[in-house]
C-alpha cells in the first residue's frame, strides 16, 4: 500500500520562502505521476503543481508559476515543492498526491494516493 508523508510547512513572513517534502513508500515510486494541492480554509482543494514520472515535465497553476518549483528524486522517493516569493493567499494546507498515470493530471479526481498535508502559514 503507497504512503506519502508531508513535511516542511510552517509559518512564515510574506515574501519568505519554504520547502515542502513529501516521502513515498510501499510501490515503485518512478511508475507514479506526482502533484501538489493545497486547500485553504473555506475553498476548495486546488492543483498547484505536478511532475511525470521521469521525464522532467512539469505543470503549474497561474497562481504560483515563476514562484514555486517542483522536483523529484527517484533515488530518494521524494517530490519537493520549492516556494518562494510566498505571499498569504498561499495560506493553506499543502497536500501531495499520485497518480500511475503517463499524464500529469490537474484533478484530483485523477490521484488514487493522498498524503495527510502539512500547514503552510504566511503572515503578511
Amino acid at each position: 500500500q503507497v504512503q506519502l508523508v508531508e513535511s516542511g510547512g510552517g509559518l512564515v513572513q510574506a515574501g519568505g520562502s519554504l520547502r515542502l517534502s513529501c516521502t513515498f513508500s510501499g510501490r515503485t515510486f518512478s511508475t507514479y505521476n506526482m502533484g501538489w494541492f493545497r486547500q485553504a480554509p473555506g475553498k476548495e482543494r486546488e492543483f498547484v503543481a505536478g511532475i511525470g514520472r521521469s521525464d522532467g515535465s512539469v505543470d503549474y497553476a497561474d497562481s504560483v508559476k515563476g514562484r514555486f518549483t517542483i522536483s523529484r528524486d527517484n533515488a530518494k522517493n521524494t517530490v519537493y515543492l520549492q516556494m518562494s516569493s510566498l505571499k498569504a493567499d498561499d495560506t493553506a494546507v499543502y497536500y501531495c498526491a499520485g497518480a500511475i498515470s503517463s499524464l500529469i493530471w490537474r484533478s484530483e479526481q485523477r490521484y488514487s494516493t493522498w498524503g495527510q498535508g502539512t500547514q503552510v502559514t504566511v503572515s503578511s
